[in-house]
C-alpha cells in the first residue's frame, strides 16, 4: 500500500475515502466511515449561492466533528466571484480541504451550468479554481468525471488546466454525465489524468470490494480510491479495503447482527439529532440498505417504509435475526 497521501501540507493516512454524496454523507455518516477506517471524508455538496445568502440549509451541511479529520467541504457553483466568495466564508470554519464539484450529473444542478456542466468551459473551471484558491489557506482540489460526452474535454483535457489555477488534487469519477451511474466506469480515464498531472489523483466509480480497489490503483497508478455507493448500509468496507492494501488479508464480513446493530445505533443518532420520527422517516432509505440479502429484505423494507418510531425499527430488525435462525 502507498504511503501517507499529501495533499497540500494537508496528510490522509490511508489511500480509502468516503465519496460525497447527496442526502448521504452527513456527519453522523461520516463518523461512522471515519470509525471503520475511511481515511478522508467528504461533506454532501454545498451550494455557493445558499451559503451566501445565510441558508440554514447550507449551514447545517457543513457542519462536522473534530473526529472526522481531515475532512472536505464540497462546494458547487459555476461563477468565480461568488465560489471565492463562499469558500472565504467557509474557511473560518477551519476545513482540511475544500472541494470544488465538476462532476454532479444531476439535471437540476448542470442546467444552472453547475457540477459535470462546468468540464464543458474549461476557461471557466479554470477560473473558478482560481478564485477559490486565491481565498482560502486549505488545498483546494475538484470532482471530475470522465467527461460531458465524448464530443466534450475530458478530464485528462482539463486537469493540467486546473492545477496551473491552483488544484491540488483530483477525484476522477470514470464515467461521463450523460451515463449518470449506467454502465461500466471506464478506469483508463484516470489513469490518463494521473499521467497529465503532479498532485494527488483519486479514482472512482465501481469500487465495491478490496479487490476492486486493489486493481484500480494497479491499473491507474492513481494514488488512492474514493467510495461511494459501495458504502451504503455498508460502512465496513473501508475496514476490509484498508486491511487488504496494507496486508494483503481479507477481513471476515460483519455478521447479520453486527448489521442490525449499526443500522440501530446508525438510526438512533439521527433521532437524536432530527428527533422522532423525522429521524426514523430520514433513515428509511439507509435502513433499506442496510438490510439488503437479509432474510426476507422485500418484506422487511416494506414495513420499515411505514415505520414511525425506533420501537418499531428494532422489532422489524430483531425479526430478521428470528428468521435467520428458524
Amino acid at each position: 500500500m502507498k504511503a501517507v497521501m499529501r495533499i497540500g501540507d494537508v496528510a490522509v493516512d490511508n489511500p480509502v475515502a468516503l465519496s460525497p454524496m447527496a442526502g448521504v454523507t452527513n456527519s453522523i455518516f461520516r463518523r461512522i466511515c471515519k470509525e471503520m477506517g475511511a481515511g478522508l471524508v467528504v461533506t454532501e455538496m454545498v451550494s455557493c449561492k445558499g451559503l451566501l445568502h445565510n441558508n440554514q440549509r447550507s449551514q447545517e451541511l457543513l457542519a462536522f466533528r473534530e473526529e472526522e479529520r481531515p475532512i472536505a467541504f464540497q462546494l458547487f457553483g459555476s461563477e468565480p466571484e461568488v465560489m471565492g466568495k463562499a469558500a472565504r466564508l467557509i474557511a473560518a470554519l477551519e476545513p482540511d480541504l475544500i472541494d470544488i464539484n465538476m462532476g454532479c450529473p444531476t439535471p437540476k444542478i448542470v442546467k444552472n451550468g453547475d457540477g459535470a456542466a462546468l468540464m464543458l468551459d474549461p476557461d471557466l473551471a479554470a477560473r473558478v479554481v482560481e478564485s477559490v484558491a486565491e481565498n482560502v489557506p486549505c488545498p483546494v482540489t475538484v470532482k471530475l468525471r470522465r467527461g460531458w460526452d465524448e464530443a466534450s474535454p475530458s478530464a485528462a483535457d482539463l486537469a493540467p488546466l486546473l492545477a496551473a489555477a491552483g488544484a491540488q488534487a483530483f477525484t476522477i469519477h470514470g464515467r461521463y454525465r450523460e451515463q449518470f451511474y449506467r454502465g461500466e466506469a471506464d478506469w483508463e480515464s484516470i489513469a490518463a489524468v494521473k499521467a497529465v498531472v503532479d498532485v494527488p489523483v483519486w479514482g472512482n466509480g465501481d469500487v465495491d470490494s478490496p479487490d476492486a480497489a486493489l486493481r484500480m490503483l494497479q491499473q491507474t497508478g492513481c494514488d488512492g480510491v474514493m467510495i461511494g455507493r459501495a458504502a451504503l448500509g455498508n460502512p465496513w468496507i473501508f475496514r476490509e479495503v484498508h486491511n487488504f492494501l496494507r496486508c494483503g488479508e481479507y477481513l471476515p464480513r460483519p455478521s447479520l447482527r453486527e448489521r442490525l446493530e449499526l443500522a440501530l445505533a446508525h438510526l438512533e443518532e439521527e433521532v437524536r439529532a432530527v428527533g422522532e420520527p423525522a429521524g426514523v422517516r430520514k433513515m428509511r432509505s439507509q435502513l433499506a440498505w442496510y438490510t439488503k440479502g437479509f432474510p426476507q429484505a422485500a418484506a422487511i423494507r416494506q414495513e420499515l417504509n411505514t415505520a414511525e418510531t425506533v420501537e418499531e425499527v428494532r422489532r422489524l430488525l430483531e425479526g430478521c435475526l428470528y428468521m435467520e435462525k428458524t
